[in-house]
């Protein structure tokens, strides 16, 4: 049975480096066998339709083909619809009422939890906020996230030691759910 996924790709297309052209990347996916692939900005997101493996061996021969392809690594978090949809259902946050700029969802490659987030004092940083969900974390950055002292913290390396980790904004969010509906 066939399965619509997204690969959300990290750290391509930004500040000059890791260069990877959206037809190029449709092609790619398409010479792995997977179907209706379809992109999402130059951002790195990607849409198709695979009817063989999982998520995680499917972004194992993602990242291994996009090395051989562009000659750099390229870290990958495949995620089915249903997961997808399943984190934008479950946003703790008012998503409805906020600008899309305001929300941020960052995937991880496996679980996570609060011990690994126990150094960050929540007050001080208030009225911006996070929570941790399925595979991912929810940001609310009233002001952008630009602007946001908080997600400069969650962005340091060893926050995310051992995991994959990869943001979008509401918008993607959103899209992601869009692109991989059957």
């Amino acid at each position: 049975m066939a399965t619509r996924y997204a690969a959300l790709l990290r750290g391509i297309n930004v500040g000059g480096g890791k260069k990877v052209p959206m037809a190029e990347l449709r092609a790619l996916l398409e010479s792995l066998g997977l179907q209706d692939v379809r992109t999402h900005l130059q951002s790195g997101q990607a849409a198709f339709t695979a009817g063989h493996g999982d998520e995680e061996s499917l972004a194992a021969g993602l990242s291994g083909a996009l090395a051989g392809r562009f000659g750099f690594d390229v870290d990958v978090i495949v995620r089915d619809h249903a997961y997808l949809k399943g984190v934008a259902d479950a946003c703790p946050f008012p998503a409805a009422d906020l600008e899309p700029k305001q929300l941020h969802v960052t995937y991880f490659s496996a679980p996570v939890t609060e011990d690994r987030f126990a150094e960050i004092d929540r007050e001080a940083y208030l009225p911006e906020d996070f929570r941790l969900g399925d595979r991912a974390l929810y940001l609310y950055v009233p002001d952008g996230l630009g602007r946001s002292k908080l997600a400069e913290h969650l962005s340091k390396p060893r926050l995310s030691k051992g995991v994959v980790a990869t943001s979008r904004n509401w918008n993607t969010v959103r899209k992601l759910v869009e692109m991989t509906a059957g």
